[in-house]
């Protein structure tokens, strides 16, 4: 999805039209689930899938006619071949999709979507990290979860999570990830040299956000490390820490919210100075 969105900004910014088939509801066994999104230039070039077959091909023949009709739509599919209405699939199920044609000159229903393209790294998958999980998922971020424990970092803990990645040590903790503009890291590991370690290496990267849990004595205390490392008071700077907006939470579930609460400020700051 994000690489989608990501495109979908360079079109825009390139001047150009353009159609998103989204997969936004399935009934029973379907080849792609909710959250399956497909691109369709002007030109007539697809990016991503909503599923392949026949359900793609019917996707994409409603694409094309929306690029000329410039009208948006929800179509539903009867993907069971023992229905005469179906489409002839051999996975039984139901799939509604929304095609939507984008304007570049007014993108209102795709800026809803470039603010949710922000994706969330959290480094701990212990209580803290398992609410954040949850909270940020319902805010419209991507989460990837990072954690050294697979007991801990797996997808019976976090059902919901798009990424779960168990790390050989915290400090190669970026080894399989790539952050940019849109990137949002949560440090809330079980440990002072945890937090320092993925906190030195989320420094030397891209981000939109940096933050980290901790007592003002244990921030103090890393910080100093920092300067001792080399990093400057502008880069201390960009470290939201303690993290959270200050409502007094003490609970994982509190303290989830007070983070992604902003995060989300942070994120709406962002879309309006771009």
């Amino acid at each position: 999805m994000r690489e989608i969105i990501r495109m979908g900004k360079d079109i825009i910014d390139r001047g150009e039209d353009f159609v998103i088939a989204k997969v936004i509801q399935t009934v029973g066994s379907t080849p792609r689930k909710k959250g399956a999104w497909m691109l369709m230039t002007a030109e007539g070039t697809f990016y991503g899938t909503v599923g392949g077959g026949k359900l793609e091909a019917e996707v994409e023949r409603i694409c094309r006619e929306t690029i000329r009709t410039r009208e948006s739509g929800i179509h539903e599919f009867r993907l069971t071949p023992e229905d005469q209405q179906g489409i002839d699939m051999r996975c039984g199920g139901d799939a509604k999709v929304s095609i939507e044609f984008v304007d570049h000159l007014n993108p209102d229903n795709f800026e809803e979507d470039m603010e949710r393209s922000a994706t969330a790294y959290i480094f701990g998958a212990g209580h803290v990290g398992k609410e954040i999980a949850k909270v940020l998922k319902f805010v419209g971020f991507t989460t990837v979860v990072l954690d050294d424990r697979p007991e801990f970092a797996n997808a019976e803990r976090f059902p919901d999570a798009d990424r779960i990645i168990v790390l050989d040590d915290f400090g190669i903790a970026f080894k399989d990830i790539s952050t940019d503009e849109d990137s949002f890291i949560i440090i809330v590991t079980r440990g002072h040299s945890g937090d320092y370690d993925v906190l030195k290496q989320a420094l030397e990267r891209p981000g939109a956000y940096i933050g980290m849990i901790g007592s003002r004595k244990k921030i103090a205390a890393v910080y100093g490390m920092l300067r001792e490392y080399g990093f400057g008071e502008a880069d201390i700077a960009r470290v939201h820490s303690p993290i959270g907006l200050a409502i007094g939470a003490e609970t994982p579930e509190e303290i989830a919210v007070s983070i992604a609460a902003e995060m989300i400020l942070v994120r709406s700051q962002l879309s309006k100075e771009r």
